[in-house]
């Protein structure tokens, strides 16, 4: 009995390792071109439909509509529409003065895709717009931003996600870690995947698709539109590009509370997406050699793997415990005790350094985040096991007040 269990556990553990250094591997590739741009420079060509879902968000949207004005490329060549749905303050109204046009939604609007949704369908029939670009209430925006999506689309780019910033990463240790979360993605996923012509992930907010894509549907049924249009996206072949200069500066959470709900709901849509699309993405990844299927597979298991590494770290606890002798790398790190638990930590602080510098961004102003990124990481554990017995079913919103903050400050 107890050689099947070791058995049993070798075989999850060489799971556990090999999920962990394809990422680690593949990461690398974002060191290729170092900075270097992925896009040239063009002309201003194609006309933007700025999308805004907006639940709630007169605090903060006329500040983004005002960021969007200041963009670096002719009025002409972009609109502004805010969508509010299910609000009970004055979003519409303050959207309105700011200068946005306002769509109604004709449908009932339980998650932010039913909104994305039933406006592509409006917005399909003008001839005018080219493509559209989606933003969260709460961001804002790069002057530059629009020239690059631009970019992208003169060389032939139909979906792209943008760069991820933070307007309070300095707020306190949470907003910091968050900002380091999408600047690791960022980096080591989405910068990676354009330098071996995979495709990136779209992560909530910034995003561009061309008309032509969701004239053809667009259709999400998971509480993570975003991730789940990426995996729509591989399945149909699309490559996500990302635009490593069109850069939008997100509201991160700033109560633990706020923060535990968001990510409950993400890691729901995550397993939500799994169940839908896993079996397809594996089936056209072993088919066709899809990388894009491949990679939106492993993510959507992540959080499953998560659960699994804890499990096996209390396995070899039990097997330590008990005297059972085991012969892996990790055990034997395991083995050094303390040792092993602050060289994993100083190596995670290392790249939190990292990812500061190359972004051009003062560590002193993320101190905090920088060292209990590993605890932001850490508490996504638990959130995982509830989630695996206890979805999150329904969107909450999370609110989002920082209208102080100035975009020229921001702006490297």
């Amino acid at each position: 009995m107890a050689s099947v269990v070791v058995t049993i556990y070798y075989i999850l553990f060489a799971l556990s390792f090999i999920y962990c250094m394809y990422f680690a591997v593949t990461g690398l590739f974002g060191f290729k071109n170092y900075h270097k741009s992925m896009f040239g420079r063009h002309k201003p060509k194609y006309k933007f439909g700025i999308v805004i879902p907006g639940r709630n968000e007169e605090k903060v949207i006329g500040a983004l509509i005002k960021s969007l004005q200041k963009q670096r490329y002719p009025a002409s060549l972009y609109e502004i529409f805010v969508v509010p749905n299910n609000c009970t303050d004055n979003t519409e109204e303050v959207a309105r003065e700011a200068g946005a046009t306002i769509i109604h939604c004709d449908v009932l609007v339980k998650q932010k895709g039913d909104a994305l949704e039933d406006t592509f369908k409006k917005l399909v029939k003008r001839e005018d717009l080219d493509a559209f670009v989606i933003f969260d209430a709460d961001n804002l925006v790069h002057p530059d931003f629009l020239a690059r999506m631009n970019d992208a689309l003169c060389e032939g780019a139909e979906v792209a996600q943008c760069f991820r910033d933070a307007k309070n990463m300095g707020d306190n240790w949470l907003t910091g870690s968050y900002t380091l979360f999408y600047f690791i993605q960022n980096f080591f996923f989405n910068r990676a995947r354009m330098n071996f012509s995979g495709s990136a992930a779209i992560n909530g907010t910034g995003f561009m698709v061309k008309k032509n894509v969701v004239e053809k549907g667009f259709h999400t049924v998971t509480l993570t539109e975003d991730s789940e249009f990426t995996g729509q996206c591989a399945l149909r072949g699309i490559q996500v590009a990302f635009v490593e200069e069109a850069i939008t500066y997100d509201e991160h959470p700033q109560s633990f509370w706020a923060s535990w709900k968001q990510r409950k709901r993400w890691t729901s849509g995550t397993l939500s997406c799994l169940k839908v699309y896993g079996g397809k993405l594996l089936k056209n990844f072993l088919k066709t050699g899809n990388i894009a299927c491949f990679d939106m597979f492993m993510m959507y298991v992540a959080p499953i793997v998560t659960v699994l590494g804890l499990l096996l770290t209390i396995v070899l606890i039990i097997f330590n415990v008990v005297g059972v002798e085991l012969f892996d790398f990790f055990s034997y790190l395991y083995a050094s005790g303390l040792l092993f638990f602050v060289v994993f930590y100083i190596l995670n602080v290392a790249m939190n350094i990292f990812v500061v510098k190359y972004n051009r961004k003062s560590a002193k102003n993320i101190i905090t985040g920088i060292l209990f990124f590993s605890l932001f990481i850490a508490t996504w554990i638990p959130i995982n096991i509830i989630c695996l017995f206890k979805k999150t079913e329904s969107w909450e919103q999370i609110k989002h007040d920082r209208s102080d903050v100035d975009l020229d400050s921001l702006v490297n």
